[in-house]
């Protein structure tokens, strides 16, 4: 299928596009993990715990979270000033 056609197909929204795609090769750069271990003071993981009962997710889910967003707000302030 020529780019035009799969574009058309897509931007027209009639047909599933998806049998047009090859997903072996799907990649999503910069999402590659990579373990580490931290160590934090007990009230810190006690409040961690707390914070993810509260919104029905674990521990892990709390800290990728917090972090993303404190890197992204980073982001954000370096690229202003």
């Amino acid at each position: 299928m020529k780019p035009e056609e799969f574009d058309k197909k897509f931007d027209d929204n009639k047909k599933d596009i998806i049998d047009d795609l090859d997903l072996t090769s799907l990649r999503r750069p910069n999402l590659k993990q990579k373990r580490v271990n931290v160590d934090f003071p007990a009230w810190i993981i006690d409040s961690l715990d707390k914070e993810a009962k509260r919104m029905g997710v674990t521990r892990q889910s709390v800290i990728k979270l917090w972090l993303a967003e404190r890197l992204e707000k980073l982001a954000l302030t370096r690229r202003s000033s």
